[in-house]
């Protein structure tokens, strides 16, 4: 197994080989779909059997063939750090609105403070593949971390695999699968939750949010009125010069977007670094992804949190990652693309941030 992971983690880094070519900001893997696929296969066969022979947290059922509950989740994070010692340490950064704890996974190899990159995962409820592929990307870097001592040895991670527990896990309730926002009670009554992802205070109040509480996009009463919110607020703001990377993963649209998200017509004056950064992480996916300006390439939205992170936080390499599909299943992707999209989303931040460890950030 170490030798077939340290190929996936060489080829992470090659993009496979693919050939794919760039035509303005979209990635066109067309020529090379079959034989991206075949090798992707090939992989997950052998991530698959070698996974069940080694898992030391298997009791806890947490597999990547179904989508799990926030408690298989928790179960599985709280293992790997008893069972890993100094490779991965729990850190509880606060509660959700209904109590829940909001849990960090610092992975690290050695000792000392190095650079870091700071990963979440489902922000929005019904965003199930979010949480699921964050969670594979941890357990590559933690259960398979001989394959990553390249890596590991250049960065720590900060990693929170789901933001909005209960939200989420009342999206996994009946009738309730497209649920988005967290399930705070609004002090005035009415519909309940609100859009972490406008609630955070760059720009907050502005283009693609609500002041309707019963609207999906409601941004809350203010900037960071949610404790979800204040808690990654509170973690990334303590740690902001060691954070050079911030890469927070949604669904749908196979799109790596960057600052600036609030108004179309405001570019990043880095933008030409945000975009080859973000193009790396594109080629390693394997398949069309689009890159840019989230505000052209998606559509505006003011308070979330990429924009925060580089505006308000200084971390010059923000990101959202919209995994899978393309619009056929959109936010209901079935449960046999897990392991491939886990795949893909492990070798996009690997190569993401092999080019970022070239940059004097």
């Amino acid at each position: 197994m170490v030798v077939e992971i340290v190929l996936l983690s060489i080829v992470s880094v090659r993009s496979l080989n693919f050939t794919e070519h760039i035509s303005g900001d979209c990635l066109d893997d067309n020529n090379n779909k079959n034989n991206n696929n075949s090798t992707t296969d090939i992989l997950l066969q052998r991530q698959k059997r070698q996974t069940q022979r080694s898992s030391k947290c298997a009791s806890t059922g947490m597999n990547w063939n179904k989508y799990q509950s926030a408690k298989t989740i928790n179960n599985y994070i709280q293992c790997l750090s008893s069972k890993y010692r100094g490779k991965a340490t729990l850190i509880n950064i606060g509660r959700s609105t209904q109590g829940q704890q909001l849990k960090i996974v610092h992975v690290r190899s050695g000792t000392g403070s190095k650079r870091a990159i700071f990963i979440d995962g489902g922000i929005h409820a019904r965003e199930w593949i979010s949480p699921a592929a964050v969670t594979y990307i941890l357990r590559e870097l933690v259960e398979n971390s001989n394959s990553y001592k390249s890596l590991l040895s250049k960065f720590d991670f900060f990693i929170l695999p789901l933001m909005n527990p209960d939200g989420y896990e009342f999206s996994r309730s009946k009738n309730n699968r497209l649920w988005r926002k967290n399930r705070s009670i609004n002090s005035q009554g009415g519909c309940k939750g609100v859009d972490l992802n406008r609630n955070f205070s760059y720009k907050w109040g502005g283009k693609g949010s609500s002041n309707n509480k019963c609207q999906e996009h409601y941004r809350g009463p203010r900037a960071f009125s949610e404790p979800e919110s204040r808690a990654v607020r509170d973690f990334i703001m303590s740690r902001r010069k060691q954070i050079k990377m911030y890469l927070t993963f949604h669904s749908w649209g196979q799109m790596i977007l960057y600052p600036w998200g609030y108004d179309r017509r405001v570019i990043a004056k880095d933008k030409r670094d945000l975009d080859r950064v973000g193009k790396v992480g594109a080629r390693a996916m394997g398949r069309r992804y689009q890159v840019g300006p989230a505000a052209t390439v998606n559509y505006e939205a003011a308070g979330a949190s990429d924009d925060w992170a580089k505006g308000a936080a200084g971390i010059k390499y923000s990101y959202t990652v919209e995994l899978p599909d393309t619009g056929k299943y959109k936010f209901t992707l079935p449960s046999s693309r897990i392991a491939r999209t886990g795949l893909e989303a492990t070798r996009a931040v690997t190569a993401m941030a092999n080019e970022l460890a070239k940059t004097d950030v």
